[in-house]
């Protein structure tokens, strides 16, 4: 586990390059804990009734754990633009009623790379399969709030299959995307009110040629 920063009176110069945070939720001020620490301890513990968040959203404001030029918090479970990170699903696995899968990172890397591949679920199991060869079975018990399988990489497209009770529940695949070639556009909402106030939240994905969400685009867009 990171501890980042280690001392609120010391400067941070340890980090990734890039300023980012991995999302394997290994990460933590050294004031706070990790989701999985913290909900370990208080579904654990009956005399606990519940646990502070911080945060439900990242912030502008108070950049943590980076300096200029990061000029947010990391450590919420939706980002900035209101998009859910990962850790989202970790919540929806241990609190909702409905079927819950998902698995993560993206599927694009170098040939060979070892992935650390993380599935959410409140499913009793889940396969994984890449390019239609199963990686093996995890089972979820109490103490074990993710599954991960470690895999060589290979482009193609990784899928898993929840089940419970013997059933199938759910399917998810995550596909190696292309080079980008063309937007998608997905408005939240089909009409709004034509008094000048209301909004509608469109989302920009970059796609390859297959519909493939490119995962590492960077591509500048413009808007008129």
């Amino acid at each position: 586990i990171r501890i980042w920063p280690i001392r609120w009176d010391l400067p941070f110069t340890s980090g990734n390059k890039d300023y980012t945070c991995s999302s394997y939720d290994n990460c933590r001020v050294p004031w706070g804990s990790t989701h999985e620490e913290t909900w370990k301890i208080v579904k654990k513990t009956d005399f606990v009734s519940g646990m502070f968040t911080w945060t439900g959203f990242d912030y502008l404001g108070e950049p943590t754990p980076y300096g200029w030029p990061a000029r947010s918090s990391y450590f919420g479970i939706i980002d900035l633009a209101g998009f859910p990170k990962d850790a989202f699903y970790f919540y929806q696995s241990e609190w909702s009623d409905r079927p819950v899968l998902h698995i993560f990172p993206h599927w694009n890397w170098q040939e060979g790379q070892i992935i650390d591949v993380w599935a959410y679920t409140n499913c009793q199991e889940v396969e994984l399969f890449l390019n239609g060869e199963s990686q093996g079975i995890k089972n979820r018990t109490a103490d074990e709030l993710h599954l991960m399988w470690r895999l060589s990489f290979k482009p193609g497209i990784l899928m898993a299959i929840g089940r419970s009770n013997g059933g199938e529940i759910l399917r998810k695949e995550i596909k190696t995307a292309g080079i980008p070639v063309k937007l998608a556009l997905e408005a939240d909402r089909n009409a709004i009110m034509a008094d000048g106030r209301d909004l509608v939240f469109v989302t920009v994905k970059v796609l390859d040629e297959q519909g493939t969400l490119v995962p590492r685009a960077d591509n500048l867009v413009n808007f008129k």
